[in-house]
């Protein structure tokens, strides 16, 4: 069975590389995806190409990429499987691909009928593990790492990053992307404009424990913060790493005795399933997200049952 070649090697013809060009720009500029986005498909349209070329004998062109098989493309998915790649990227994979065959198709440049032909592979859904409530609130509590040997603002830096992705539902990069004007001072503002995927910008709420919790860390942080500048800083007095972050819910869990899933990610899980199961309305939680689907916000409503299952199992006299 073929293997995938390295990325260097010479992947398609000149009539495909630049129908790639213009497919990459419009992702960009009109479907305005995001930079690692635009990157993951760009690879494993790549990757696509690069196999096709070695499996076929020649670099392919427009006219060789429309006489592709169904065969042809489950072989690449096959290589890729021998390869150790999962369900999950290679459906992302020919995602990406048949984005890129849509892309010639509506501007005349050929038809590849045979990503679409081929089925995409199942992958098993799974549930966002939120954390409980009392856990997140020890998560975002600077208190939880006072026995640590670290600087006071940095724990409370910490714990204002944490408190904001729990208390408003933000993702780590939309926290980290955050300028330093951007948020007001407590007791002037209870809203602010984040930039989240496809630089869509959207308006979350700024509860005044979260605005305290930022106000806490600017007044100890020994570094001026100019207001278009980032508003979390490393101890160099640059941007904040999401790593730090990362690392820092790694410390928590060990002091919390909190399971492998309470990642930062797992406080926005944390914000939507505890709004809905207090009553909140799903549209507006998909707003508050920034999910373009409310499909993907739905996924909630299923965690909110298991909540509800499970309380009921471990309550009820007849369970």
């Amino acid at each position: 069975m073929s293997k995938i070649a390295p990325p260097e090697s010479t992947f398609a013809a000149k009539d495909v590389a630049a129908e790639m060009t213009r497919w990459l720009a419009h992702l960009t500029a009109e479907r305005r995806m995001s930079g690692k986005t635009v990157e993951a498909y760009e690879r494993d349209a790549r990757q696509f190409l690069v196999f096709i070329a070695e499996h076929l004998g020649e670099t392919p062109n427009l006219a060789e990429l429309a006489k592709l098989t169904p065969q042809d493309v489950r072989a690449f998915m096959a290589a890729r499987r021998a390869d150790g790649i999962g369900g999950r990227s290679l459906m992302r994979g020919l995602a990406g691909m048949r984005s890129f065959a849509r892309f010639l198709e509506r501007n005349h440049k050929g038809k590849v009928g045979a990503l679409a032909a081929v089925r995409a592979p199942k992958v098993p859904k799974t549930l966002p593990k939120p954390l409980h409530i009392e856990a997140a609130r020890k998560v975002v509590d600077a208190g939880s790492r006072a026995g640590e040997a670290r600087e006071p603002w940095v724990l409370h830096r910490d714990a204002a990053i944490l408190t904001l992705l729990y208390g408003s539902g933000l993702r780590i990069s939309e926290a980290l992307g955050l300028a330093r004007g951007d948020v007001p001072a407590p007791g002037q503002g209870d809203a602010i404009t984040v930039t989240g995927k496809g630089n869509k910008q959207r308006m979350v709420p700024l509860l005044p424990q979260v605005s305290q919790s930022i106000a806490d860390y600017i007044a100890l942080c020994p570094y001026d913060l100019p207001a278009d500048g980032p508003l979390f800083i490393g101890t160099r007095g640059k941007a904040l790493s999401p790593r730090v972050v990362q690392l820092v819910m790694e410390r928590l869990r060990g002091a919390l005795s909190l399971p492998d899933s309470a990642t930062p990610h797992a406080l926005r899980h944390s914000f939507a399933t505890h709004l809905l199961g207090r009553g909140g309305d799903l549209r507006a939680i998909q707003e508050l997200l920034g999910h373009a689907s409310l499909s993907t916000t739905q996924i909630y409503t299923a965690v909110d049952t298991d909540r509800l299952l499970e309380v009921y199992r471990s309550t009820h006299p007849r369970a």
